[in-house]
């Protein structure tokens, strides 16, 4: 019997899971996937909002603020890749600073800190490359930016680290109320466990509607990006929004952790929680709409494009309560923008209503709240970098040169609490394939060292999904042989 199940590995999982091993209890994360950070949670623009969007007194205006002030704290726990660089919205027309205003008033209702608001000559002093035609901007001197999976993949190895247990391949397929208790009808095999949070994102109100009647609807929204090679990674030096509209915050042009630039989203509500195809159309929209607030991106220099789902409903809140239909069943739903800014404030939230349900809870005395050290290869000195290689001669064969990653660092995320199992997990862990070759160099060494340390024949590596096979026979004896471990 479990005390708590978690449905769901993304970010708002994982944040709970970590939330929860803080405390003596039999947590198990539960994913339908194949890793986790798969959904949502890998394709957004890994924006930490300040907070001045959303409308005071809801969930997304209280958790915004709160989550954002967490960041640095658990970013440097777990050895995550965070960035306070500010934000800029800007006024295309002059017409838009009246919207400026209306964001400045709430960010202060919000009790967002920092915020100012720019004359065009004040911005521009900013950020050189804000087009011409702009007429003012807000700053926000809280906005930053995140590796949002590798932040969704280190708070799951840290949960997992402190106890709880991770179980992928297991979508739940039914759930049966019992006197006290909820019985789980997964992929992987049937459990027991006296309360469920529902964090499911897409599927949430799927999962809901297995205890309850329908009291909400997830409706997926997708959007279209651009990454850019690092070489466009300095063109702005914040995060530059445009003016936000009912369909969303517009395209914004950013940097990213990793000093690439990052370009979109556009917003289409789709049909299917499985759309994650990219359009002509929708990247010569985000294209066009890019250049209104920054001129002189160079698009010749885009590297992938991508598009990410995310769960919307008509409230256009966060919904985050115990089920009125099922006792000890809370839904974390709708977990759409700033959900991953929120995140951490959220899990906070969702472990204290999980309290006042089931009691206080005994604290889990050998907690660690720090990740294992990791060996960043390409940060070390000279001198760092020779003893490394003379320990562990893995750390001095170059398996990504676009990203100068090592066959060592690749060990190392497959080898830790969960761990990388599929050609992207290593990607999403280590950044080998992320480069501006997008892998074309990488990727079989990549398998071969997968298939490796993972004891399988390489035909059953994977690229992401559970289905996405890449080889089918040999058809040539490597003429490099990786090292046995």
């Amino acid at each position: 019997m479990y005390d708590a199940a978690i449905i769901g590995a993304g970010i708002i999982g994982s944040n709970i899971a970590r939330e929860l091993s803080k405390y003596d209890l039999k947590v198990i994360l539960l994913e339908k996937d194949n890793d986790v950070s798969n959904g949502t949670t890998k394709a957004n623009s890994g924006i930490v909002h300040a907070g001045y969007d959303a409308e005071p007194g809801t969930l997304k205006a209280k958790f915004n603020v709160l989550g954002n002030e967490m960041y640095e704290k658990l970013c440097r726990e777990l050895e995550v890749p965070f960035r306070r660089i500010g934000s800029l919205v800007v006024a295309t027309k002059e017409e838009d600073m009246e919207t400026i205003e209306q964001l400045y008033a709430k960010g202060k209702a919000n009790g967002v800190p920092d915020m100012k608001i720019l004359s065009k000559e004040e911005a521009q002093k900013l950020e050189s490359n804000l087009s011409d035609n702009i007429a003012g901007a807000l700053y926000a001197a809280t906005a930053g930016i995140v590796g949002s999976w590798e932040f969704a993949i280190a708070l799951a190895e840290n949960a997992v680290d402190n106890g709880v247990e991770l179980r992928l391949n297991s979508e739940v397929k039914d759930i049966q109320k019992l006197e006290e208790s909820y019985r789980l009808i997964t992929a992987s095999g049937e459990i027991q466990t006296k309360y469920v949070i529902n964090a499911a994102g897409l599927f949430a109100d799927a999962i809901h509607n297995m205890v309850s009647t329908p009291t909400f609807e997830i409706i997926p929204n997708r959007g279209q990006y651009q990454l850019f090679d690092k070489n466009s990674g300095k063109h702005v030096n914040t995060v530059v929004f445009q003016c936000p509209t009912k369909h969303g915050k517009g395209v914004v042009v950013l940097p990213t952790v990793h000093y690439n630039l990052l370009v979109g989203p556009n917003a289409e509500a789709v049909d299917s929680k499985d759309a994650l195809d990219t359009s002509k159309e929708g990247m010569g929209f985000i294209k066009e709409k890019a250049k209104e607030s920054v001129k002189g991106i160079r698009f010749n220099e885009v590297i992938t494009s991508f598009s990410g789902l995310r769960a919307k409903t008509p409230s256009g809140d966060f919904i985050i309560e115990e089920s009125k239909g099922a006792k000890g069943f809370i839904n974390v739903a709708a977990i759409d923008s700033p959900g991953l800014t929120a995140a951490p404030a959220i899990a906070e939230y969702v472990v204290n209503l999980l309290k006042d349900i089931a009691g206080e809870f005994n604290i889990n005395k050998n907690f660690r709240p720090n990740r294992r050290p990791s060996v960043q290869f390409a940060a070390l000195s000279d001198e760092e970098k020779m003893k490394l290689i003379e320990k562990d001669p893995r750390y001095g064969r170059i398996i990504c040169r676009c990203e100068n990653i090592t066959e060592g660092e690749i060990v190392d995320i497959i080898k830790r609490n969960a761990g990388a199992t599929t050609v992207d997990g290593v990607k999403r862990r280590a950044r080998p394939g992320s480069g501006r070759c997008q892998g074309g160099f990488c990727s079989p060494w990549v398998m071969e060292i997968l298939a490796r340390e993972l004891n399988i024949n390489i035909n059953e590596i994977v690229k992401d999904g559970k289905n996405s096979y890449i080889l089918t026979e040999a058809t040539k004896q490597p003429q490099v042989q990786l090292q046995e471990a």
